[in-house]
This record gives structure tokens, sequence and C-alpha cells, in this order.
């Protein structure tokens, strides 16, 4: 057994994190479908206004406004109807003083035509073939005018903008078909450990299924990334430094299990082997035994192989890091208070992230072990208990993090 030379704070931990100059730099080009969610890397300025006409913004009647001058109820104004235009179609001919055009919403305001009045302010002339207006209106009145929402040569979307679905809805009211935006980063995810198999295969004695890479993954996917699974790697330096190998061609690693300080814990000295470690070792619990360090400017997570552990350090840890590398802007998980249905108490000194489920407005325990996955499977989120705190009685209000 190698114990821990240097445990330090979540706090020291999340500040040397911090403290590494990260962000992805590879751009390219990806179609409107696929762009939801991703960083713009250029501004992006329009060639064009939207819309490129003017255009009703009321079913009725486009007008002259000047012919609707005085118009009322109880004296209306009666123009001659000389056609009707919907959307898609351009009225061929002007509309002249003391003439009107039925319009559709939406449709381009015809040339002569200054306004639109509300069909629910006219009526049938006594005179065919003519519209009665029952009120003025002025220039422009329920016109969107061209360029009213987007006006040619103005910037629409800012490099590091998030492609909400709003703003790919912009990119496509511009009439373009992709954005250059910057790429994910591939983060490598590894398991470790000879007694790890895949989900799927026949368990021998003393085996487990592979739990990590699949969240891990998930998280990496959630959060900005592109998950690169690799097969497992044993628990020998050689098996190890294989996978490093590998695993360096990726923007960011995760390796999860050997990190801790058994005689088989061999993560940490693959890592002094290539580069330098950062710390090992954090007063939280779960997840002491997590490491990270920097190979070359490659960052490589250490992370405990227990799942639970694994996991709470991932949504502590990686999440914040990896929205960094991936230029995202930082994570706000949704947070609700409860009171606690039962007493829980906490080792001082270090951090806990003790997991609960809400049930019936309060915070259920549901932290078992941090081997066991069904800790958080059961679990609506966590209550990071401070490490000054030994104790949080029952009916006190806490801070649920969701997942």
């Amino acid at each position: 057994m190698r114990p821990f030379t240097e445990t330090i704070s979540l706090a020291e931990a999340r500040a040397r994190l911090d403290a590494v100059p990260v962000g992805i730099t590879r751009v390219a080009s990806a179609p409107l479908a696929m762009l939801p969610g991703r960083v713009l890397a250029e501004d992006v300025v329009a060639a064009s206004n939207v819309p490129p006409f003017a255009r009703a913004m009321m079913d009725g009647y486009a007008v002259r406004a000047d012919d609707t001058t005085g118009a009322s109820a109880g004296t209306p104004r009666d123009l001659v109807l000389v056609g009707r235009v919907f959307t898609g179609e351009v009225l061929a001919r002007e509309v002249g003083s003391g003439e009107c055009v039925e319009i559709a919403t939406g449709a381009p305001l015809p040339s002569g035509a200054s306004a639109v009045v509300m069909v629910e302010d006219t009526a049938p002339s006594a005179t065919p073939g003519q519209v009665a207006i029952h009120t003025a209106v002025a220039g422009g009145q329920h016109v969107a005018r061209a360029g009213a929402d987007i006006a040619a040569g103005s910037v629409v979307l800012r490099a590091g903008d998030v492609l909400l679905p709003a703003r790919v809805g912009a990119l496509a009211a511009l009439g373009l078909g992709e954005a250059r935006v910057f790429e994910r980063p591939r983060v490598a995810v590894v398991s470790t450990g000879n007694e790890v198999v895949a989900p799927g295969a026949t368990l021998a004695p003393g085996q487990i299924h592979d739990v990590n890479r699949f969240t891990v993954s998930a998280i990496v996917e959630a959060h900005g990334g592109e998950a690169v699974p690799f097969d497992v790697a044993g628990d020998t330096l050689e098996a190890l430094d294989a996978a490093m190998t590998s695993a360096l061609a990726c923007d960011v690693v995760v390796f999860s299990g050997g990190s801790s300080v058994g005689d088989r814990d061999l993560l940490l000295d693959a890592l002094r082997a290539r580069g330098r470690v950062v710390f090992h070792g954090i007063a939280t619990r779960p997840g002491k035994p997590t490491a990270f360090g920097l190979v070359g400017d490659t960052p490589v997570f250490g992370m405990p192989g227990n799942p639970t552990s694994c996991l709470t350090n991932a949504y502590v840890l990686l999440v914040p890091f990896l929205r960094r590398v991936a230029r995202l802007p930082a994570h706000s998980p949704r947070v609700v208070s409860a009171p606690l249905a039962r007493r829980v108490t906490s080792g001082v000194g270090r951090t806990q992230f003790y997991t609960v489920r809400l049930v019936g407005g309060r915070a259920e325990p549901a932290f078992k072990a941090s081997g066991d996955i069904t800790s958080m499977a059961h679990a609506d989120g966590f209550v990071e208990i401070p490490a000054e705190v030994g104790v949080l009685e029952a009916g006190e209000d806490v801070d649920v993090v969701l997942f």
C-alpha cells in the first residue's frame, strides 16, 4: 500500500483545475441540423434584410394611409377593392389612390400601399366591389418593414455564442445552411481493472461489469464533449501505458480506477512517467482517490473506480473543466430547497456529497456506498455538506443540486 502523500481540499482542487489554461481552438463548419448546443467560432454578419420585403402583420386590407384619414365606424371611407395577395405572392400592380388590396398576414405589402387595416375594422360596402374602412391608420401601421427583424450589415451573432434553438433559427432566417463552430473536445474514457468487463459479457468469478465507461461518456456528451470510449485497460504498467499512448490523441483523458493506493493502483505511475501530477487525493466523500495531471498540455483525470465516486466527481470536477475546454458557459444546475427527512452525519474535515431523492417535498437520504451505483440511480440529486459540518438534523432545510 502507498498512502496519499497529500490530500487537498475541494476548493484547492477546483482552484488548481481553474488555473489550467484550456479552450478548444479547432474550428469546423457544421450544417444547421447539427448546430444546437455548439459554440459559434466567428461573428455572423447579415448579408441581407430579414424580412427581405415589407409585409403585413395582420389579415386585412393594404391601403394608402392618407385614404383612411377621418374614417370611423360612423363615417366609413369606401375604397375600391382591386385585388388580393397571399404569402408567397407579389401583386403585379400598384395600389392607387382610393384603392385597397385584400392581404394575408405575412404577405408582401403591395407597391403604393403604406399601411394595413385589420379586417376587424372593415365591412362590406353598400357599393359593390368596395370595402368600408371603419378606422384611420398611420403610415407603417400593421406593417413589418424590410429589415425589421435583421438589418443587412448588422452583427446577428457573436463568436462564443452558444447556438440555442432561437439562434439557429436566426441563421436559418439569413438563409445560411451552415456555420463555423468550435469542434467538440474529444474526451478519451478509459476504465481500468482486471476485474472489469464490458456489459453483455458473461461474468467470470470475481468480475464486474464496466459502469464508469458509460456514466462518464454520458456526462461528456451532455456537456459539450465527444466521448471516445476505449477498451478496459488491465492493472499493469504496460497496459496502462499503452492505453495512455492511444488516449493522448484526444483533448482530455479520463481514466477510472487505478488511482487509489493499492499495489495495483498504478495509474499515477503511468502518469508520472509521461507528465506531472497536479493533485492526488481530495478531502471529499465519495471521491477521495481522484487525481489530475498533465501530459504536455493534455489534461488527464484519474477518477476513482467505485461507480458513485467516479460519477460524483465527474459532476463536481469534470463537468466545469470540460465546459471550459468546450468554451461553454459555466454549468448552472437546478437547485431546490427541501427539509431533510432523516438525520445525516458527515466526517468533519471533508466535503461530502450526499445523494437524496425528493419524496413528498422532503429530501430522503439515498446514499448507500461509493461502490453502489444505485446511490445515484435512485436519487434526484445531492446535498453538498461542507467540510466543517458534522451533522445535518432531520427537518433541516438543505439545498439539493439536481442531476
